[in-house]
């Protein structure tokens, strides 16, 4: 098992869309069940000046660390949350901080009012991806029309971008660009949360190794 210990990190503002990146960030930083329990964790980042930050389900959160102290060398991929901000082209710090470490050969993922963001930076031009709808983006006067994708979810050139009622199928996209679970628990993890059936909990943990909790894998 691989003792090296991989980041992502998770960019907060005020009024950020809790729940949009809450099946993703969960899973990555609890062990259960994952491929190499004990390598993953989440570090949340904001803009300078951000001591604190309250989502908009009105949850206070305190960042780890500024966003310019962030390199891409530093993250296994920054997740940007939608919120209040975007629309009006606030955020410009987060969304240059993607283009960099995408720029830089990582990856970045994107969902509801952070792919606007990614458009007005051009950062959507030359890339498959999509959003919560073809009209949207265009309202950014971006180039890329002709590559969006009327789909849950795009996962392009170590870009995931998503629509923002498709947080469950963010997190799956997240999960197998990085590689947390084996496929047979990823699969089993979506259709229990999809369908709230029990019945595919029991596959997860059969396809994790046969334990229900302390991050078991198979041998």
């Amino acid at each position: 098992m691989s003792t090296e210990l991989r980041t992502v990190h998770l960019y907060l503002f005020d009024g950020f869309a809790d729940w949009e990146a809450a099946f993703a960030v969960a899973g990555i930083n609890n062990p259960e069940f994952q491929r190499e329990p004990g390598t993953w964790q989440v570090r949340t980042v904001a803009a300078a000046g951000a001591s604190l930050v309250r989502s908009m389900g009105g949850l206070a959160v305190l960042p780890d660390q500024r966003l310019s102290t962030l390199f891409p060398d530093d993250t296994s991929m920054l997740i940007l949350p939608g919120g209040p901000g975007w629309d009006q082209g606030e955020h410009l710090e987060a969304a240059g901080k993607a283009k960099d470490i995408l720029d830089h050969g990582g990856q970045v993922a994107a969902i509801c009012g952070a792919t606007a963001g990614l458009a007005r930076l051009g950062i959507l031009d030359q890339r498959r991806h999509t959003s919560n709808a073809a009209s949207y983006l265009n309202g950014t006067g971006y180039a890329g029309g002709e590559h969006y994708v009327d789909e849950p979810v795009v996962d392009e050139s170590g870009l995931i971008t998503a629509g923002g009622m498709s947080a469950l199928e963010f997190a799956q996209a997240i999960f197998q660009r990085l590689g947390v679970y084996e496929d047979e628990v990823l699969d089993a993890w979506y259709q229990v949360n999809k369908t709230g059936k029990s019945s595919w909990y029991a596959k997860m943990a059969a396809a994790a190794g046969g334990s229900a909790s302390g991050g078991a894998t198979r041998d």
